[in-house]
């Protein structure tokens, strides 16, 4: 009773959380709706002030793009709290999603004409995608226990190396206990290194499952912690004891394999989503000096 009364408040703090993100990410998709719906709204007065609405939404994108080089601008620096930057990147995502509803208006929902106008449709277009991606690399790391800020691709390899030859000693030992009483060798080792060839060489030999890893899925490794787990039964203790680590580094072997999917996305995703960042805000620019280089006002 003791300790089912321990779990229980780590339990209820874990479906608050919960709970709490839950309700949290439905406000936030509430105001985006309600934001661009007063945005279309505030766009649609205009033009009936006989203005020309494109003006109005146009600096609101710039507005927007701005803030969000701004973020960057920050980021390089290194030297905002983990706090604040966390904050800040929220706003940068929101504000990403918000900018979408002013680039619709801005196009006025239809394909570009000209060269120019592909090429800032195709900028406008990539960036967004390209975040939505970076806001699901965030997520599957997060729901996937996270990643250590300190872990890199090299230190994934060797450690990978280190299980795999971990594994293949663990399983090669003998038993010293019949060993010492030159007993015949129990069937349950070979069971042991059955399962190792049929299953495990294969898995803790190189990198495994990277489309698993990139949608999340957990199967590969259920699989596998499943056929330790059937065999767990039908042996004895000390070799329940060798599966239940055979079963750890499985899982560590996973998690490796994990992030180093997510490490290289993340690089590749960098290597996208920021420059074509900044190539949009050089051809935002230039589209602002030819629109005013052959208007008659500001408005």
């Amino acid at each position: 009773m003791k300790t089912v009364a321990q779990r229980v408040p780590g339990s209820v703090f874990w479906v608050l959380g919960s709970a709490w993100t839950v309700i949290r990410r439905a406000s936030l998709f509430v105001l985006l709706i309600v934001l661009s719906a007063s945005f279309f709204s505030w766009v649609w007065i205009y033009a009936s002030a006989l203005r020309d609405p494109r003006y109005l939404d146009g600096w609101v994108l710039a507005a927007g793009m701005s803030l969000q080089f701004s973020f960057h601008a920050a980021v390089k620096t290194n030297k905002l709290p983990p706090k604040l930057l966390k904050r800040w990147r929220g706003v940068h995502i929101f504000v990403g999603y918000a900018l979408v509803a002013a680039f619709l208006s801005h196009s006025n929902f239809s394909m570009p004409d000209t060269p120019f106008e592909w090429a800032l449709w195709s900028g406008f277009v990539t960036v967004t995608l390209s975040g939505v991606f970076g806001t699901y690399l965030a997520w599957s790391s997060r729901a996937k226990g996270g990643i250590d800020d300190n872990i890199s691709l090299e230190r994934i390899l060797a450690r990978r190396a280190d299980l795999a030859r971990d594994v293949r000693e663990l399983i090669s030992t003998p038993d010293q206990i019949a060993v010492e009483l030159s007993l015949p060798a129990p069937p349950y080792d070979a069971w042991i290194t059955d399962l190792y060839a049929n299953h495990l060489n294969h898995f803790f030999a190189e990198p495994r499952n990277f489309s698993s890893h990139l949608f999340g899925s957990r199967r590969p490794l259920q699989r596998l912690t499943a056929e330790i787990e059937r065999l767990s039964r039908y042996v004895d203790g000390p070799r329940q004891d060798k599966l239940a680590t055979i079963s750890k580094m499985t899982a560590e072997k996973d998690r490796l394999d994990f992030a180093r999917v997510h490490l290289a996305l993340t690089r590749a995703w960098l290597f996208v989503h920021v420059p074509i960042t900044y190539a949009l805000l050089v051809l935002s620019a230039l589209h602002i000096l030819v629109v005013y280089s052959y208007s008659s006002g500001a408005w």
